[in-house]
């Protein structure tokens, strides 16, 4: 490469190192970059990779790591051909197309650099959802009580009833969303629609969540992210939301807001696991609000067990959680989790290992301290959100009243 070329690259690696510290540095330079800048990408590269009918941002991992494999094998190959050939027209012309492929991937690399810079490491920085937005639906930025709020700490008591309430919300919406005669629950056909519309729905109090949203994308390799655990994901390279197409059909509505929430600039897992659920249970359809319950609710049910020690005896003193409840709230059923291990070219052990220390760096490295242990961080969230709701306390009075009347009835 020219003296030129690798000066602009040099340019846009300083660019790009600007641009990390002070996203770094300023929260208020982030929080103006994703308000009035970072929609342009959403609206526009957004649109452009929706045009295509698979996932983009899985075709571009792949070939990511082919090209990168074929960078390192043709660096092999080039030092044995110096070894073997010396100083031959034939070295110099490995030589020649080893370098220009290797002056390529720089600038590849940095083409994602900036990529990865715009849509991803500077919404980590942003201020958090509470700072900006209250907490939607309940209590905005501006309410005298937030700060509060916020500095509250609960007791294992409040945590017991939290977790009794949306247990309850779990048994009632089973109960009420439509099943066929076999008892599966029937799925609306343009649930991609819906939760577009119940992301839309919270854009009044939240303005981050206006605009553009592309159509949700199955996995190609479903059976690889399920190695992962992986319910979906947000490709900020391609910006596309991506589901996993072999998990359990209720889980695909919180699991799209989810990646919405990580689309729209909120990086952070408990806010995303936050903004999915309000999404999901503000939803007129039942099935959305049984969703939107059903993703919170192993956070707050082992966040609770573990507050008691473990102690058997004190949770099953707790309102119980419904056979059928706990049928449906699973990552993939017996036959996925078949079809998943028939096709593992690596063990799923190993998949999940690799994957959560992959995770759990990036994390870290954009500033989340405690990594993947972040996304139950919701339970938090859920804490302030309904601390004296008065539909808590009502659901769980009208449910004592119901459990005396049956022990009277006895």
């Amino acid at each position: 490469m020219k003296r030129r070329g690798w000066m602009l690259l040099l340019g846009v690696a300083v660019l790009v190192a600007l641009a990390n510290a002070a996203a770094w540095e300023s929260s208020a330079f982030c929080d103006f970059y994703v308000r009035h800048i970072y929609p342009l990408w959403v609206g526009t590269y957004g649109r452009f990779t929706g045009l295509f009918p698979f996932s983009v941002g899985e075709v571009m991992l792949v070939a990511g790591v082919a090209v990168t494999a074929v960078g390192l094998l043709l660096g092999i190959f080039a030092l044995v051909a110096a070894i073997g050939f010396g100083k031959t027209g034939a070295c110099r012309k490995i030589r020649e197309f080893v370098r220009n492929y290797w002056t390529a991937y720089a600038w590849i690399f940095a083409g994602v650099a900036v990529i990865m810079t715009l849509n991803c490491f500077i919404p980590y920085h942003c201020s958090t959802m509470e700072e900006k937005y209250g907490f939607i639906n309940r209590m905005t930025a501006d309410d005298p009580m937030l700060q509060e709020l916020l500095e509250k700490e609960y007791t294992i008591e409040e945590l017991g009833q939290l977790r009794d309430y949306v247990v309850i919300k779990c048994n009632e919406l089973a109960q009420q969303v439509e099943r066929d005669e076999n008892g599966a629950i029937i799925y609306p056909e343009n649930m991609e629609e819906l939760a577009a519309e119940a992301m839309l729905n919270l854009s009044g109090e939240c303005v981050q969540l206006k605009g553009y949203y592309p159509q949700p994308k199955q996995f190609a390799f479903s059976e690889f992210f399920s190695q992962q655990k992986m319910k979906g994901y947000f490709f900020p390279f391609s910006m596309e939301v991506n589901y996993n197409a072999l998990m359990h059909e209720i889980n695909r509505p919180a699991t799209i807001c989810h990646e919405y929430a990580h689309l729209k600039g909120f990086m952070y897992e408990e806010e995303a696991n936050m903004i999915g659920f309000l999404a999901c249970i503000h939803s007129p359809d039942v099935m959305f609000q049984y969703s939107g319950y059903l993703s919170v609710l192993n956070y707050i049910n082992n966040e609770y067990y573990d507050a008691i020690g473990r102690n058997m005896a004190v949770y099953s003193s707790r309102v119980k959680i419904s056979p059928q409840v706990r049928n449906e709230n699973v990552f993939l059923e017996e036959k996925a989790w078949e079809k998943v291990e028939q096709k593992a070219v690596i063990s799923t052990e190993v998949v999940d290992r690799v994957s959560d220390k992959l995770s759990e760096t990036s994390m870290v490295l954009n500033g989340v301290e405690d990594g993947i242990l972040s996304y139950t961080r919701v339970v938090d969230l859920l804490l302030h959100y309904y601390d004296g709701a008065p539909e808590v306390q009502e659901t769980l009075a009208a449910v004592t009243l119901e459990q005396e009347y049956l022990v009277q009835s006895e």
